[in-house]
């Protein structure tokens, strides 16, 4: 009998047949995100095409600004991965030659004949990610990429798409060898559980999360002490233990819920040895988000000089997180019926205010539905970063792309989590258009 196949998986193949065709004699630019799942992507799409004995450069980037597409060269191929389906408009306008897209986010152009475009948003909105996307795609090219699975899965996590195994995801996990457990989903799960505490951003734990002494006391009061002056990893819990500290985190954040921050624990096999996913994601976004993407990649491809630096930056990237959170908390908002809009300005790094807003919209400080848009200075930009608290009510990239159409600018993203830029000049003209907006949106629901 033969094998059902979906139709991603029909325009897959397609697509990868005709890239094969297209390239057959043509020099490859990769331009690929540069958070967890736009780095997996461009390794995974590196690995590949180094097989396929193709002259190819890699361009990892923070956002796609209609000046970066114009300043492409025309006659390569272009592949754009776990980015592009919201600048469409802009790639048709620089006409280049080949364009290839592998995206998920939600298309809001027409598209235009001459571009390839996967995404899932075409194809019943399957949920995956770019990196399986591109996985994927890079087995139909070469069916010996089995082991770029894992790559693949540590994308998935960082899109926090592993709550959501399809066949297709299912099928990826297989590949990639992993191995499971069920547990709390704080990581790292293999470290010791005084310091995961510590920097657990999701769940946000109050009194736990960046409070050293907060997660000593913890732990104390459900007996969880030290042996020999270290403290058990999760993975080293025993059932009574586990049930004792998921209570006590739910007591300290009622508003999380027990089949939230319970569930699979997914261990991966990096540099020979086994690894909590979770971590290894955060670490591969710590890297890039703090300038350092080549490390980024270099990780996933497991060059072992890698390995020392990037721990470092991880450590320096938690320690930025712990101080943007406690910024956020304490700084002046805009506020309003349903929403929230932190301005940090130059406080907060740009890199790391989507990361800001993302832990806010999974605490215990804001009502389900409450929007939250975090703004940063980026050169003489603006970064917007906006979630939609326990991602339901309103489309929150539908209001930012309402906002910015008017004012300029570029956004992409998800129903519930959205991001953009404008310029610093529009600063004021934009907030004052956005709680318009919101406000309207309000009235309207």
């Amino acid at each position: 009998m033969e094998k059902e196949v979906n139709s991603l998986e029909r325009e897959i193949k397609s697509v990868a047949k005709k890239f094969l065709e297209k390239s057959k004699d043509k020099k490859i630019q990769v331009i690929s995100h540069f958070d967890t799942d736009g780095i997996t992507s461009a390794a995974i799409m590196i690995q590949t095409l180094k097989k396929l004995d193709k002259t190819f450069t890699v361009k990892i980037v923070k956002s796609l600004e209609e000046e970066l597409i114009k300043k492409l060269p025309k006659d390569k191929l272009t592949l754009f991965l776990d980015l592009a389906s919201g600048s469409l408009n802009h790639i048709s306008d620089a006409k280049l030659e080949d364009v290839f897209i592998i995206d998920h986010h939600e298309i809001i152009q027409e598209i235009p004949p001459e571009i390839n475009i996967i995404n899932p948003e075409l194809k019943d909105k399957q949920k995956i990610s770019g990196s399986s996307l591109t996985y994927l795609f890079c087995k139909e090219l070469n069916p010996k990429n089995q082991e770029s699975a894992k790559l693949a899965i540590l994308g998935m996590i960082g899109d926090c798409m592993e709550k959501e195994i399809d066949k297709l995801n299912h099928d990826i996990l297989n590949d990639g060898e992993v191995k499971r457990k069920r547990g709390l989903l704080i990581y790292p799960s293999t470290r010791p559980l005084n310091r995961t505490l510590e920097y657990c951003s999701k769940p946000y734990i109050p009194g736990v999360t960046g409070d050293t002494k907060g997660a000593l006391e913890l732990l104390r009061e459900i007996g969880l002490n030290p042996k020999e002056g270290k403290y058990k990893s999760l993975i080293e819990l025993d059932e009574k233990e586990m049930s004792k500290l998921v209570t006590a985190i739910i007591l300290r954040n009622p508003k999380v819920k027990n089949k939230e921050i319970i569930g699979d624990i997914f261990l991966i096999k990096l540099f020979n040895k086994l690894e909590d996913a979770r971590e290894l994601s955060a670490m591969i976004n710590a890297c890039s988000r703090l300038g350092e993407s080549g490390l980024a990649i270099q990780l996933c491809m497991e060059i072992s000089k890698a390995k020392k630096k990037a721990k470092s930056i991880y450590v320096k990237y938690k320690q930025l997180i712990v101080s943007g959170l406690k910024f956020a908390s304490e700084t002046e908002k805009i506020q309003g019926e349903g929403f929230t809009i932190i301005n940090a300005k130059d406080k907060i790094k740009d890199t790391v205010i989507g990361t800001i807003a993302s832990i806010l919209s999974y605490s215990s400080i804001y009502k389900e539905g409450t929007i939250i848009i975090a703004m940063a200075y980026y050169s003489n930009k603006i970064k917007i970063s906006a979630r939609n608290v326990g991602r339901t009510g309103r489309n929150v990239r539908e209001i930012l792309n309402k906002v910015v159409n008017e004012i300029g600018g570029e956004v992409g993203g998800h129903e519930f989590a959205a991001g953009g830029m404008i310029s610093q000049e529009k600063e004021q003209e934009f907030i004052n258009l956005l709680k318009k907006n919101l406000e309207i949106e309000l009235i309207k629901v």
